[in-house]
């Protein structure tokens, strides 16, 4: 019931995960990343503990696979699920347990990993990852690529109603950290729309929290200063 992929950008200076799902806000759950360090999907019966966990393994500069195994062993019931990772350095893993639900499927590039359960076909990480591989443009589109992509894929079994993306870097906040938690027709064009909408202003709000003296003005009618 998710399918989502975890990247990073090829000279290592952004991570992100855009995952969906038939469950409600599934970005809050399962989409997990750290500065500098790399990200992590969290899913099929998940247990959200496991991204910070595989994170800090990773952050002891511990391989890929070696952080996965390393999260599940604190894990009594591992074998529900389903976890993919990347680092800064070095090939992405994915760990599907025994128990992971339905049609389910893995795949592995250089700087991405894809993975679903209770898809409708088991190529559906496949085509997200070429998608994500052969896009153009910003990181944050790319990553939004493969998920379109699933979709044409046939997505999963059921109908998706949740979608989120996540994308940090140099920074120890998330430079995006957007969700659809509930829409009943199509999550991932409405978060499609959000990061066209919010893609523009990145470095505005960056600009903000780093030296708001030269931040853009939004023209606030209520503020002299037009800064927030």
């Amino acid at each position: 019931m998710t399918f989502s992929i975890v990247a990073r950008e090829h000279d290592g200076s952004m991570f992100g995960v855009a995952i969906a799902s038939s469950s409600p806000a599934v970005a809050a759950r399962c989409a997990h990343a750290r500065a500098g360090v790399g990200a992590v999907a969290t899913q099929n019966i998940t247990n959200p503990a496991l991204g910070p966990a595989v994170l800090s393994q990773l952050e002891g500069a511990v391989g890929t696979p070696t952080a996965l195994q390393g999260a599940l062993a604190t894990d009594a019931h591992a074998d529900y699920r389903q976890l993919l990772a990347i680092g800064r350095v070095g090939s992405a893993a994915i760990r599907s347990g025994a128990q992971v639900l339905g049609i389910h499927g893995e795949a592995i590039g250089e700087h991405a990993a894809a993975a679903g359960n209770l898809l409708a076909r088991a190529t559906v990480p496949s085509a997200m990852l070429q998608a994500f591989e052969r896009a153009n443009g910003q990181f944050g589109t790319r990553l939004l690529a493969a998920l379109s992509a699933a979709l044409d894929e046939g997505g999963e079994a059921g109908p998706v109603h949740s979608a989120g993306l996540l994308i940090v870097r140099d920074l120890s906040w998330p430079i995006v950290d957007l969700r659809v938690d509930w829409n009943e027709r199509d999550p991932i064009a409405t978060l499609s729309s959000l990061w066209e909408m919010y893609s523009p202003q990145i470095e505005d709000y960056v600009r903000r929290a780093q030296d708001p003296a030269i931040a853009p003005s939004f023209n606030v009618a209520t503020d002299p200063e037009s800064r927030r």
